[in-house]
């Protein structure tokens, strides 16, 4: 049998994490429903998970009714289907209801959670806490999610990043722009402000830089302004052509298609890599020449991350290439 192109190219890519391309969040009872519900139609509509669900405690939960919460949350993600993706942002560690959430959400739902989402994590420090709690409550080996969310974050992102429970690192820039004590104005926050204050875009970059180093994905933050349709795509596609970025936040349903669009590669972006890593198959992975130019293992990762992004987002492929996406027999 033909060797697969993840065994032959593993390389510098081995071991790294790969996630669907958005992430959407939702925190009201109605909203995570309908979250949930939407992730299994467009599941069956694109043949795979496109995007995960986080029900989210710290934003979602009223002032007092935090276990309300949690509780509800922990049944949402009990009934989801089996093949749901399901994650939960918790409270943050230094949160009164952090180990309640934790007691509550990963005790009883843990085996269904594709991940727990920590909030405001400052240090490595903090990860450590979070990941203690998961084996104190958790039979399962949760990977951990977290969100950047200060300038001190930022600087110890490289460390955050490499912690081993860590998944994915998302960048939370309405706390990081609110941290700087006016210095950034609230422009800052916004569809265009947010990739060109040089403070953000620094941290957009560090963020992103910190998740390569160490095979984790970068998570792009929200865009507010989700009537928008024809902004958001613009904002995904710079999220992930400039600043590389592999995942994004969703916290509308309108904003999950234009992201999809954004992170998947076209049409001519799939033909090219299919037949480069064809002709790579059939000279067994040797170098080859395609259009003029040289071609090795180094760029064959690439265009079969190129592949391997357009499954993810539901796109369809060549069938030659869907068939290395399809259980062997």
């Amino acid at each position: 049998m033909a060797a697969h192109p993840s065994e032959i190219l593993q390389g510098a890519q081995a071991g790294a994490v790969t996630l669907p391309v958005c992430d959407h969040y939702s925190g009201v009872e109605a909203r995570m429903r309908k979250s949930l519900q939407l992730q299994a139609e467009m599941t069956q509509e694109f043949g795979t998970c496109v995007f995960d669900v986080t029900l989210d405690c710290e934003d979602g939960a009223p002032v007092g009714g935090e276990a309300e919460h949690a509780q509800l949350v922990t049944e949402l993600a009990l009934a989801a289907a089996p093949s749901a993706r399901v994650g939960v942002r918790v409270h943050p560690v230094d949160h009164p209801a952090f180990e309640a959430d934790m007691a509550q959400i990963a005790g009883k739902a843990g085996h269904r959670l594709t991940h727990i989402m920590i909030p405001k994590v400052e240090s490595v420090d903090d990860v450590a806490k979070a990941e203690k709690a998961i084996q104190r409550t958790s039979s399962k080996d949760l990977p951990l999610q977290v969100l950047i969310e200060s300038p001190g974050a930022v600087q110890r992102a490289f460390d955050i990043a490499a912690h081993p429970r860590v998944q994915s690192l998302s960048f939370g820039l309405m706390d990081f722009v609110s941290a700087h004590g006016g210095a950034i104005p609230a422009e800052g926050m916004g569809i265009e402000g947010q990739f060109s204050h040089p403070l953000v875009r620094r941290a957009k970059l560090a963020i992103a830089s910190a998740a390569h180093a160490s095979g984790k994905v970068p998570s792009h933050c929200v865009v507010t302004e989700f009537n928008d349709a024809d902004a958001m795509r613009a904002a995904a596609r710079r999220a992930a052509r400039e600043f590389g970025y592999t995942r994004m936040w969703s916290i509308h349903p309108s904003q999950i298609r234009p992201i999809l669009e954004a992170f998947a590669p076209d049409e001519r972006q799939i033909d090219t890599a299919t037949d480069i890593l064809l002709a790579a198959a059939r000279a067994d992975w040797a170098p080859i020449s395609h259009g003029g130019a040289l071609h090795d293992r180094a760029s064959y990762r690439h265009f079969w991350q190129v592949l391997e992004r357009a499954h993810a987002t539901g796109r369809p492929l060549p069938a030659e290439a869907l068939a290395w996406f399809q259980p062997s027999k």
